[in-house]
């Protein structure tokens, strides 16, 4: 252009309004079609299933809160008799061993005892190896049924036989549930905050779940915040959580961390956003106990998109929660079996449900394993960016039939990345 107006060919000043005006045609075409992208795009992100599922890898369990033990009617009342039926004790504890039964040949319960059931007046019982978090691999009874997996025992199988007291009293032995805390029994979930570092401009950009010393804690990733939604990769990591044992003398129980039990075993799958302010981005994330549930609590704090600044984070931040208690939905997982043995888990749960940790279901499991699994994957956009929210979801897979009616599945965290649309014209 400048070789036509100094030769006098042409109109410089033309052609220069014109390659201006076609330039923001362009530019402003590259943005609608952009903002018209994100607007349809879904900013929910999970972890799907992997292939294959691994330990302590992709995905972490809860164990022993509830699981199946074999105790006779005589040791679960005081006065030692025979005179009701097992589904009479629904919450109870082992009160002795009477004549040195089967009782003293395995573990004893000394915890809490549920929901007892009638199988079968006689069992074989396979024990499970000392090291194992299980308490049997097998229970046989009848005819070749089975709670459990039909699989050569590793030892000698326990003979176990209702017997009569008296000429008329039978003593049956009853099928139950064990609630019991011990060094077997990792069943803890961290209450701490977990912040952020806001005075060197940093946000939130993943989550996950991550187990240190028997204790569930949800960790994330932080990183800089740059000008116009941007994050400085350099600078992302996962902040370490914090390194305490329920048995530190400074920690305390309903403080520090949240201990599941039979009535108190919910968590609640919720989505936490701040839709009355978007100028607020994530900055941190807890449990808090809520009814005796496990509920999310996210931090936000207030950011100026163009600068990419935190506004004084000391001050301009708030938590945010789903305090909702009365109207939730209960996502029942009854009779579930091991999450690891689906195909795929393709059900996803709602907002504002809730589900209770429980026990696999007793026909394929023996009612051995806590369900659901922890998805331990790590969430995260690539490339990071700031996120309007995080929440707790469950995915699973339901079907029915006369020995189960699906899987436990997996709960895990999912996260919510920032709108940018309104900042692209």
């Amino acid at each position: 252009m400048t070789i036509q107006k100094v030769s006098g060919n042409g109109n410089f000043t033309t052609k220069r309004n014109t390659v201006r005006q076609n330039y923001n045609e362009i530019t402003q075409t590259a943005l609608t079609s952009l903002k018209e992208v994100t607007e349809k795009t879904d900013r929910l992100l999970w972890r799907c299933d992997p292939s294959p599922h691994i330990h302590n890898v992709t995905y972490d369990e809860v164990t022993r809160l509830l699981q199946g033990y074999i105790e006779n009617e005589v040791d679960l009342n005081n006065d030692g008799s025979c005179r009701r039926i097992c589904s009479d004790y629904y919450n109870t504890t082992s009160k002795s061993c009477s004549d040195e039964k089967f009782c003293a040949q395995q573990p004893k319960c000394s915890g809490r005892i549920h929901d007892c059931l009638f199988i079968d007046s006689i069992q074989s019982v396979c024990q499970s190896p000392e090291n194992s978090t299980r308490r049997y691999e097998y229970v046989k009874y009848g005819e070749r049924k089975y709670l459990g997996k039909n699989e050569k025992c590793w030892r000698d199988v326990n003979k176990v036989q209702s017997w009569k007291k008296g000429f008329f009293t039978e003593c049956t032995y009853c099928f139950c549930l064990c609630d019991e805390q011990g060094p077997k029994s990792d069943r803890y979930f961290n209450l701490r905050e977990t912040l952020s570092d806001v005075n060197a401009n940093k946000v939130v950009t993943g989550v996950r779940f991550v187990k240190r010393n028997r204790i569930f804690h949800l960790q994330i990733q932080q990183g800089e915040l740059l000008p116009r939604g941007l994050i400085n990769e350099s600078t992302v990591e996962w902040k370490p959580v914090d390194n305490y044992e329920i048995g530190d003398s400074s920690v305390k129980e309903g403080v520090d961390y949240h201990t599941l039990t039979y009535q108190n075993r919910a968590i609640d799958l919720d989505e936490v956003t701040k839709p009355d302010d978007t100028t607020f981005v994530v900055t941190g994330v807890r449990f808090q106990v809520l009814d005796g549930h496990l509920n999310l609590k996210v931090h936000f704090s207030q950011w100026d998109f163009v600068k990419g600044k935190l506004i004084d984070p000391e001050v301009n931040s708030i938590w945010q929660s789903n305090d909702n208690v009365y109207n939730r939905e209960q996502l029942r997982l009854y009779n579930k079996q091991v999450p690891t043995l689906a195909y795929e888990n393709p059900r996803y749960s709602k907002n504002t449900q809730y589900l209770e940790f429980t026990n696999s279901g007793g026909w394929g499991d023996a009612s051995q394993t806590t369900i659901p699994f922890i998805d331990i994957q790590e969430v995260e956009f690539k490339p990071p960016v700031p996120l309007a929210g995080i929440g707790i979801h469950h995915r699973g897979y339901e079907y029915e039939s006369r020995f189960a009616s699906g899987f436990g599945g997996f709960v895990g965290p999912k996260i919510v990345s920032y709108d940018l649309s309104p900042y692209l014209g």
